[in-house]
Formats: structure tokens, sequence, C-alpha cells
């Protein structure tokens, strides 16, 4: 991890900044967290201990099907709106292996990444994504380990959005990209696999959470059809929140009986934002 991102992160405990000497990150007021030997910084509160996050086998599956470039389409349209300077620094939140953060960054050696997961199997993934990422395991619903306006970009992909957080972390001219599931997402599995199905409210939620601090300046729908084999949709959901309530010998078994391929939607939205 780089000691340049450390300065954008602050202290769970205090709130002061953060540097980084050898392999310990420290505050002035002397509260320290070692870097873990895979290469995340675990900024978590204590008082957060005990809060799930995405199990090594979820992310695990996340990490194989994001490989197979299904989801490349959202990752394309996150790429095409980031409007990012080439020494920017982007901060996503729920960040999971950091497929997304580490597409936006692109090409260019100057810009930086932070990936925040309350996972640290997540966190694992995300430290070895790009060198450019500091991966940093935090609760997204409470005071985000950033320093006031350290970010040009947020990205939050299916991910919790802590708004008041998310606009004290972006700088005054900083935007946020939200991507939200539709109704057709997936909507060839869900029954059939008995998949957790998107909230018909999802777009009044996804207001109702940004307003008072954040005003859409645009959005696009993302939808293509993706021929996935069994294998393929097998990872799709155990990378899922269904994965915590699905019986893994009855996923298979009504996976058995899908179409080879079978022709699942993806469609999602991509939402522009600012303060």
């Amino acid at each position: 991890m780089e000691a340049h991102l450390v300065a954008a992160l602050r202290c769970p405990v205090c709130g002061d900044g953060l540097t980084l000497t050898d392999r310990t990150a420290r505050c002035p007021r002397g509260h320290a967290y070692d870097l873990a030997k895979q290469g995340y910084l675990n900024l978590l509160p204590a008082s957060s201990n005990g809060i799930d996050g995405d199990s090594a086998a979820m992310v695990g599956a996340r990490t194989v099907f994001l490989g197979t470039g299904h989801y490349a389409p959202i990752r394309d349209a996150l790429i095409l709106r980031a409007e990012l300077g080439d020494d920017d620094l982007v901060v996503e939140v729920g960040a999971g292996t950091a497929y997304y953060l580490a597409g936006v960054l692109g090409m260019s050696p100057h810009r930086r990444g932070i990936a925040l997961d309350v996972s640290k199997y997540a966190a694992r993934r995300a430290a070895k994504a790009d060198p450019r990422i500091a991966s940093v395991v935090c609760d997204a619903w409470r005071e985000l380990p950033l320093v006031d306006g350290a970010a040009e970009l947020m990205l939050n992909v299916f991910a919790p959005r802590n708004a008041a957080e998310m606009a004290r972390v972006l700088s005054p001219t900083g935007r946020l990209l939200v991507v939200t599931p539709n109704q057709q997402h997936l909507a060839e599995l869900i029954d059939v696999l008995g998949m957790v199905s998107v909230d018909a409210d999802k777009e009044r939620r996804l207001e109702e959470s940004l307003a008072g601090e954040f005003v859409r300046t645009g959005s696009e729908v993302v939808e293509e059809t993706m021929p996935l084999d069994r294998s393929a949709v097998e990872q799709l959901v155990l990378m899922t929140p269904s994965a915590r309530h699905l019986d893994y010998r009855d996923l298979l078994q009504r996976i058995a009986v899908l179409p080879e391929p079978a022709v699942v939607t993806l469609s999602v939205t991509v939402s522009a934002w600012e303060k």
C-alpha cells in the first residue's frame, strides 16, 4: 500500500489523519493499524465487529464470474462516465474485489483508488487488483475512514449508500456514480433458482437514500443478454446475497434443469450524482 494513499485515510477512533511508516499506519494521537500480510488495512471500529460481509466463498465466486467478462458492460459504462483527471482519487464503497475500481482507474499511472469493504476476504482480493489501489476494511454505515474532500469520484455498485459520509468525502466538484439493478436483472433465474428478487421500489429508495446530499445529473440503463453455461450460473448465484439462504445441493439440482447456455438478462441503471 502506497504512503500517499494512506494520507487520504483517517483514524476510525479519533478522526485524525494517518501516515504510513514501514507497515503501520499511525495517527498523531498514537492509534496504530498494521497492514495485513495480504496488503489491506483494517480500519473497522471495534464496535462494528461481528457485522456480516461477503464470505470467502462468495468472494471466490465473484472473482471467477467477473473474470468471465459478463459484467464488463457495467464496468465499461462506469469508465465512460468517470470524467477523471490523470491524478484524481477514486473511492469505491462496497468495492468487493475492486473489479470496477480497477477498470475506472484505466491506463493512467497517476490515478489512485481506495477500495472500501467490510469483508476481509474481499479486501484481500482488492489489495491485489492493482498496485494503485489501497484496500481498506471498514463499515460503510459508519463514518468512512477518509479525510474530507479526498475523492473526485466515488463508485457505488450494488452496495450500501451512506449519503452524508459520501458527500463529506467527495470534493466540492466531485461526482458519485451509482449502479442499481432493474426489475429485469437476472429475471430468468430469480424464480427458477429461488434467488432474492429486485425490490420494485428500488428507484424510490435510491432517491430517498441520497436526498438532501446529492442531486441526480443523469442516468442510463445498461441492458445486455448473457449466454451463461451452468458453471457461470452457479458462480453468479453464489456471489450474490441469495447464497446466504440457498441450499447448495438444491441449487445445483435447479441449475441442472436449465438450458445450456441459459440466456440471462443483465439490466442495471447507472446514475450520476453531484453534491
